[in-house]
């Protein structure tokens, strides 16, 4: 018999609306689950069961699920403010800190009747590409405990992976949704800039970060983005109109020509041999399913990457920290308040209209093409002790770079772009990067989609006691 947490958010739903379980129920067993399993993971920073049970029995109270996903739980990420529940960002300075107001992806996803069982674990302020801080400490992938799940949502993408919850709000602003769900064997999706409000109080300054959705499968990540892709009064950058994504992940694609390459746009940085393997694959898959796939040269120049740098650093130099306050900060943290206070409004300005100006004549030459394939990592998930053992930040920062070369363009560009898990190394998941133009998140699902149901992964958890 199938167990409640190895069903996707749409069977779920289904059994919830069929009335074979109630929604009080569902989250009992997912509370059962967290405290059996999270011990090992840490994926949950803070669980808010008693809010999710008073939440649930509301819903079975009504007679009726309403909307389609009612009573399904959900996770959100620890850098997301959330009314009433503590929000720590990752850092002991914020261990307290319980926000009065609600992000608009929060209230979207209440509204639709989503039961948020807590917040997952995140790095200091995002910062990494892997999840590990002083507030909880390091998650594991359920593939591999002892081994990183990835970040900056890594807390969202293990939950998701090991059953603790079918979907989950992350947020990506160089890969932190995409990272962390090659790492856990799951899906995850970085919308196309402005898809996603920032609002009420959030804001993307550098159009480097968005929210998104991570689950088990392509079908529950677009009907997630559904749910939302809703404008807010305020936008700035608000891209088309909601509720086409499920349709689309249900429907195969026309035929497309994809451009794919495997090496890093970063000089002296190399993709894992096996990983690779698994992206040829990739192209195989695509072919037999009636794609023209052109291996390119990777399109991208290795001088965005000192140009990002310095938009990531002035923000987190913007951060109102007080000076005292940074001995309390991780040492990667400090590192780029450090970097980032040595950069002109000049600096900026600069490094801006060149991200803009160069990733726009990348994407003309790719004009031909409808989609992009890489590897999402160069790497296999790796120990929590590889990311920071050394004594130099900027050692510990280009080791970022070797496990992560393929996913910040495409924050620089704004453009969507999704990781597909497609194949396994040594037991360990790997994920499939596919990406495309500006608005083109629809077709991207699509196009995931049936490479998933091609591809025959198994959506089941993972159970890290095994």
């Amino acid at each position: 018999m199938t167990e409640l947490h190895e069903l996707d958010a749409h069977d779920l739903a289904a059994t919830l609306r069929r009335r074979e379980v109630s929604a009080a129920e569902v989250v009992d067993h997912q509370a059962d689950r967290i405290a059996a399993l999270d011990d090992r993971l840490r994926s949950f920073v803070t669980p808010t069961i008693d809010r999710a049970l008073e939440q649930a029995g509301a819903i079975d109270l009504t007679g009726d699920a309403g909307d389609a996903f009612a009573g399904v739980p959900i996770a959100v990420k620890d850098l997301t403010s959330t009314a009433g529940v503590r929000t720590t960002m990752g850092s002991t300075l914020m261990a307290d800190a319980v926000p009065d107001v609600d992000a608009h992806v929060v209230r979207l996803a209440r509204e639709a009747g989503l039961v948020s069982l807590g917040k997952t674990n995140t790095p200091e302020f995002g910062l990494s590409s892997y999840t590990d801080n002083d507030v909880l400490g390091a998650t594991s992938t359920p593939w591999r405990l002892g081994l990183n799940a990835g970040g900056s949502s890594g807390g969202a993408a293990a939950a998701v992976a090991a059953g603790l919850v079918p979907w989950a709000l992350g947020s990506d602003g160089g890969g932190s949704i995409r990272i962390p769900s090659s790492c856990c064997g799951v899906v995850g999706l970085k919308p196309t800039r402005g898809r996603v409000s920032p609002g009420p109080l959030g804001s993307d300054w550098s159009g480097l970060a968005s929210d998104g959705p991570i689950a088990r499968t392509v079908r529950d990540v677009a009907a997630l983005l559904d749910v939302l892709a809703v404008p807010q009064l305020g936008d700035a950058r608000y891209v088309g109109g909601p509720g086409r994504f499920a349709g689309a992940a249900a429907r195969d694609p026309r035929p497309l020509r994809i451009a794919a390459w495997a090496d890093p746009y970063l000089p002296g940085i190399e993709t894992d041999p096996r990983i690779r393997a698994v992206w040829e694959d990739a192209l195989r898959l695509l072919a037999s399913l009636g794609h023209e796939v052109e291996v390119v040269a990777n399109p991208f120049p290795p001088e965005l990457e000192p140009q990002f740098n310095v938009a990531w650093s002035s923000g987190m130099a913007a951060a109102p920290i007080p000076p005292e306050a940074d001995p309390l900060l991780r040492r990667n943290t400090r590192y780029w308040r450090e970097r980032g206070a040595r950069h002109s409004a000049a600096d900026l300005a600069g490094a801006m209209q060149f991200l803009e100006a160069t990733t726009r004549q990348a994407l003309t030459g790719l004009g031909e093409h409808d989609a992009f394939l890489t590897p999402t990592l160069a790497m296999l998930p790796q120990p929590h002790a590889w990311f920071t053992e050394s004594d130099d930040p900027a050692e510990s920062h280009h080791r970022e770079l070797q496990f992560t070369p393929f996913t910040a363009v495409y924050n620089m560009a704004g453009i969507p772009a999704g990781s597909l898990p497609l194949g396994q190394v040594d037991g360990l998941p790997v994920g499939i990067m596919l990406g495309g133009h500006q608005g083109s998140d629809a077709l991207l699902l699509s196009l995931m989609a049936q490479l998933e149901a091609a591809a025959g992964w198994s959506t089941l958890p993972i159970d890290p006691r095994r």
